[in-house]
Parts: structure tokens; sequence; C-alpha cells
């Protein structure tokens, strides 16, 4: 087991290098849902090639901190520590994630869908790796290009397509703030005609977007 771990991190430390230069290949969570039949539209687009708006939306929506931390909102980790002890004593079984951005990216673009311990543990090493070498813009465009969407729908540009039939460049702030909306549940909700839950996160986000620009919240993405 050791010796299938040191092997992933040296064969991960050399992906990290590439990918800070190349679009990534498709992800494990791609091929595995391609597998199952649900189809695969990946369209990779550079930042410059995607709008703002979706920055300043998932950045309002997921990760508010994003350009101050270093891959990790301790914060959030321990909020969601204890909300995840208060619905566990309920029984409710909801579980409250912490994850980054970075922390997410680095799920995403290397590593298998699950919760063991040994995939949570590369992807805090992952996390630091893309921190140090690729830096928050590129964070950011890996991210944003590689997230799910829809049922084998990933990256900005094919959700755009997708849900608006639109290119990435052209997202209205209030299509942006939908496409935020939907990041948690992308398999379950519909950002082109929402329910009552996703209308009023879109708003929520909206507002918070706001907040986001005035505050210089995304500064670090920008060139």
């Amino acid at each position: 087991m050791l010796t299938l771990f040191l092997l992933l991190v040296l064969l991960g430390s050399g992906s990290v290098v590439i990918q800070r230069f190349l679009p990534p290949p498709i992800t494990f969570l791609m091929v595995s849902r391609a597998v199952g039949g649900e189809g695969l539209s990946y369209r990779w687009r550079s930042l410059d090639d995607i709008s703002p708006r979706l920055v300043q939306a998932v950045i309002a929506s997921e990760d508010a901190t994003f350009c101050a931390h270093s891959g990790f909102d301790m914060k959030a980790i321990e909020r969601a520590l204890k909300a995840n002890a208060r619905s566990e004593k309920r029984g409710s079984g909801r579980i409250r994630g912490g994850s980054t951005i970075s922390q997410q990216t680095a799920k995403n673009a290397f590593l298998w869908p699950g919760r063991d311990w040994i995939r949570k543990g590369l992807e805090a090493g992952y996390t630091v790796a893309i921190e140090a070498v690729w830096g928050k813009r590129r964070i950011m465009e890996v991210y944003l290009n590689v997230a799910e969407w829809a049922p084998g729908v990933y990256g900005a540009e094919a959700a755009s397509q997708h849900w608006f039939g639109k290119s990435a460049s052209e997202l209205s702030s209030r299509e942006a703030a939908r496409l935020a909306a939907i990041l948690p549940s992308p398999r379950r909700y519909s950002a082109s005609s929402p329910g009552p839950y996703v209308r009023r996160r879109t708003a929520r986000i909206q507002a918070a977007m706001g907040t986001v620009r005035e505050q210089g919240l995304a500064a670090c993405v920008a060139r």
C-alpha cells in the first residue's frame, strides 16, 4: 500500500508540472461517467475566453477567501466539522463540505471520486502542489474547465452551451450565478429551468458577486 501511495505521488508530481502548461486530459470522473453511459462533453477554454462573471460567481458561492488562503480554509473546515457532528447527532445524514476551490480542483483534475482516506491524503498533497506550481489564475482556469455541470457535461464552455446555448464568454451575471448555484449538485438541478431552491441560491450569489467585485476578492485571478 505504501509503495502504491509513493508511486501515485511520483506520477502526480509530473502531472502537476505538465498541467501547469497544457490542458488536463479527461479525468477519472469523466471516464467513469462515460463508461456508465452518460456521454462526454468537455471543451477546454482559456480563462480569457470565459466570462469574468463566472469567476466572480464561483468565488462568491464556493470560496470567498480563494485569493487569501494557501489552499485550505481552516475556518470553513472547522465549521463543516461542527455542522456534520450536529447532523450525525440528529441522524439527518447531511454532509457539509469545507473544501476550497483549490482542493476541488486537485480532486477533479487528478483523483477518483470517493471519500476514502487515501484519496483525501492525496487531495491535500495535490492542493499544496498546485498552489505552489500553478498559482491562483491557473487553478481557477482548470477548475472552471473540469467541473461537472450536468450529467456528461464538463467545463464552463460545455455547460454554457448545454444550459444557455451560448459561449462561456457571453454569460450574463444571472446565468453565471445560476451555473454557480447548481455546482454542489449539478446532476440534480437545472440552470436553464431553475426551481425555487436554485432561484433563491442564484439571488444570493448575485448579491455576493457585488461584494466580490467591490472588495477585490477575485483580484488574484485577473492578469
